[in-house]
């Protein structure tokens, strides 16, 4: 009798169903059902007697996390046994049990991004190192980096022997380190490392998380990192159930670390023989975590690859020009969406003279398009950068239209949130000197920052961590009057600890914010946004009763972890009908019956770093980002950019984006269809468009002269704001030509040569 878990599948998605040994490739194309696939796999296994509590499947982010938990949950009894988890809540899962093994306590603090930079700042203070020299923001990435690659700090200093500022930055990490373990704290980053060190240290802990996870699930796969393959690679190793989801053209987080070679050399790294044996990963911490990854045992069986490639969300148009842009990416895997869905609507093409204009006209579309009876909520406008959402904002704020900006400051990153949540971290671990130091003049209790100096002195030089310091006022000098009000805070801090024993982490907040007189300064502030920030306290004793009310564990220790796992790509869907705004980067993951990306211009999109770097996986992952930006579209997609755009007080002329022009031009929408004062465009027939038509789309710019060029590539050109410059390339742009011009300090910049007014200065004689 065919499984019930079976039904309802395509034939594709029943494939990956039934294999159920050894690893497996599930190539899962944008739309394509892999959430299906994957939680009809989990069911299917329990089906067949396969224990829940010896599966694991991991995502990226608690969303994502809790969604297929609770699907598993719906179909089948014990669906909720499954462990479903993030890489992160796993490991972190792993270290409260084990992380004694390190010599760290297992009431560790999991520091933030704010966090690891206050460390970073006291690690150079303490090295004597000037903060401009060495700035915090350009430090914590590379220690970040090194994590995620895994190397040590020996390694570290081994790499950096050659180069003195790398290694000062080596020097830095160690110290960085140093301190983490003194505050028994893990950074975000140090999450995943601790855990492969503890395996490579403890083979018996290793195993017995083995033993656990007989059967392992990656989704996402093409956005794991060399640590987390290295801890997957760990975990599988001996059973070698492993499957993996994912889709190589959809990997954008290669500036985070994400290695799209994970995806790409599966099979490679996973071939499986008899013995199903996963890949010999290397020796510890830092070691073999260059390019070149290990790989199974010689004369292996090819891993087993599925290609998921009917799409449910988008019509076949918008599957075509999804297609056609990525086929010019080398670096991937074959496959080639489809639907039933229908043919559908043909792209419209807007190229805009100007930045306002092709914000008006967003704004102008999606007013029209809910006159017509659609929602809100149903259009998205999606953008390279940040920076691009002022203009739209500004134009639907004129058409009355609402919206919701996705990327602003999250929850857990407020001020009054942030000193609440080191409250509690200082109650759960009073060696966490990064949140005693926040806390201890908030609110205001008359200990400045150079009494706060002088502790944390006093704490190095004895050696002590600085909460036992701050029970020896006496033995500090020049205290005066501010050694009573630490010893009253230190003994606040017990009473909270001493509180938190017998209440629950909701009823300790309330506490704490009683007790302190944290809100009643919030309400008394003259400042704009007391009010909102009182709220946010409001809304944050809200959370700690809702974790009380549904969480199995709600302990103080369990809470803090929520909090600190919550990234950026845990997004609120929002319920509100309103425009949604976001970067593409942001986008995945999403779809909108109505998707606008603005911006669809040489330097902007693709960027000017990723066009000249040199490096053509620059470019690829830029395409691979459009190629995302496409498929959140499930019914119109309207493609945009302008001809002149302001930045940084200047009005720089780009051309339209490479990636219109590979898109097929019969799935674009045809300007001579429309009426001339919609002004929609084609690539193509912007291309070929005579002065006079072209003069309706660029009314406010200077025409064009259409006429050759006096210069080269090769030749020097003025600039009357740049200088001179050499001419790198030239190619043709409708009546104009796009010049790309190297200025000495000032890299490659690309202009409309006419509209620029660039001009000869010296022939190329070579």
């Amino acid at each position: 009798m065919e499984s019930k878990f079976l039904q309802d599948l395509n034939p594709m998605q029943q494939k990956a169903v039934l294999h159920t040994e050894g690893p497996l490739l599930i190539l899962a194309g944008a739309g394509s059902g892999k959430t299906r696939a994957l939680t009809h796999r989990i069911a299917y296994l329990i089906e067949l007697g396969v224990p829940p509590f010896r599966i694991l499947a991991i995502t990226f982010t608690n969303k994502a996390a809790n969604e297929m938990k609770e699907r598993v949950r719906s179909m089948t009894e014990r669906g909720g046994e499954v462990a479903v988890s993030t890489f992160h809540s796993l490991c972190v899962r792993i270290l409260r049990r084990e992380i004694h093994h390190l010599q760290f306590g297992n009431n560790f603090t999991i520091y933030d991004a704010d966090d690891s930079e206050s460390l970073v700042r006291a690690c150079l203070k303490e090295l004597n190192l000037n903060d401009r020299q060495f700035p915090v923001k350009s430090v914590t990435p590379v220690i970040s980096r090194w994590k995620d690659e895994l190397v040590t700090v020996s390694e570290a200093r081994k790499q950096s022997r050659d180069d003195a500022r790398q290694t000062v930055m080596a020097d830095i990490y160690a110290m960085y380190q140093r301190r983490l373990v003194e505050n028994n704290a893990l950074d975000f980053d140090d999450i995943i490392m601790r855990t492969i060190e503890l395996f490579t240290a403890m083979p018996e802990v290793l195993a017995k998380y083995q033993d656990r996870f007989k059967y392992i699930m990656v989704d996402e796969y093409q956005d794991t990192n060399t640590s987390q393959y290295r801890l997957i690679s760990l975990l599988s190793k001996g059973h070698g159930n492993l499957c993996v989801v994912g889709d190589d053209d959809q990997s954008i987080y290669g500036w985070r670390g994400a290695n799209i070679r994970n995806i790409l050399e599966f099979e490679k790294d996973f071939a499986a023989a008899d013995s199903h044996m996963g890949p010999e990963p290397p020796a510890g911490p830092g070691a073999g975590c260059g390019p070149e990854h290990p790989v199974g045992p010689e004369h292996s069986a090819p891993v087993a690859v599925i290609r998921l490639e009917q799409n449910y969300r988008s019509t076949q148009t918008i599957l075509d020009a999804a297609n056609a842009v990525i086929a010019n990416n080398v670096g991937r895997k074959q496959k080639l969406l489809w639907t039933d869905k229908g043919v559908g609507e043909k792209i419209e093409v807007n190229i805009a003279a100007l930045d306002l204009q092709e914000a008006g006209y967003i704004a102008d579309k999606i007013s029209k398009s809910v006159a017509g009876g659609r929602k809100y909520s149903e259009h998205a406008v999606l953008y390279r950068s940040n920076a691009q959402s002022r203009l739209l904002e500004d134009a639907l704020l004129n058409a009355n239209i609402p919206y919701r900006l996705f990327g602003g400051v999250r929850f857990y990153d407020r001020k009054e949130i942030k000193d609440l949540l080191a409250y509690l971290r200082a109650v759960n671990n009073n060696l966490d000197s990064i949140s005693l130091t926040r806390i201890i003049n908030v609110p205001k209790r008359g200990i400045g920052g150079t009494t706060i100096a002088r502790l944390r002195e006093y704490a190095e030089l004895s050696a002590k961590p600085l909460f036992d310091v701050l029970r020896e006022t006496e033995n500090i000098p020049d205290l005066n009057i501010r050694a009573k009000k630490i010893t009253e805070f230190t003994a606040m801090i017990d009473e909270f600890a001493e509180y938190a024993r017998g209440h629950n982490v909701m009823e300790l907040l309330e506490h704490i914010i009683s007790a302190t007189g944290y809100l009643e300064e919030l309400k008394a502030g003259k400042e704009p946004d007391s009010q909102d920030r009182a709220e946010n306290v409001g809304e944050l004793v809200s959370k700690t009763a809702e974790f009380v009310e549904r969480s199995p564990s709600p302990t103080l220790e369990t809470f803090l972890e929520d909090a600190a796992l919550v990234t950026d790509l845990d997004r609120d869907s929002g319920r509100d009908d309103a425009v949604s705004l976001m970067t593409l980067h942001s986008a995945k993951g999403l779809e909108f019956p109505f998707v606008f990306i603005a911006g669809m211009e040489e330097g902007l999109f693709p960027t000017y770093r990723s066009m000249n770097s040199g490096a053509p996986a620059d470019l690829e992952e830029e395409r691979r980002l459009c190629y995302v930006g496409i498929t959140r579209a499930k019914e119109k997609l309207c493609l945009s950019g302008a001809q002149a755009r302001r930045r940084f007080n200047e009005t720089v002329y780009n051309a339209p984006s490479q990636f219109l022009r590979e898109i097929p031009a019969e799935l674009i929408f045809d300007l001579h269809r429309r009426t001339r004062s919609e002004r929609v465009l084609t690539v193509k027939s912007l291309e070929n468009l005579k002065t006079p038509e072209r003069s309706l789309v660029r009314a406010e710019l200077p025409e064009p002269k259409n006429k050759p060029l006096d210069f080269a590539a090769g030749d020097t050109v003025e600039h009357k704001k740049y200088g001179a410059g050499v001419v790198r390339d030239i190619r043709p742009a409708g009546a104009d030509y796009e010049v790309a011009v190297e200025f000495p300090g000032g890299g490659v910049r690309k202009f409309m040569a006419h509209l620029a007014g660039l001009t000869r200065v010296q022939r190329d004689t070579e």
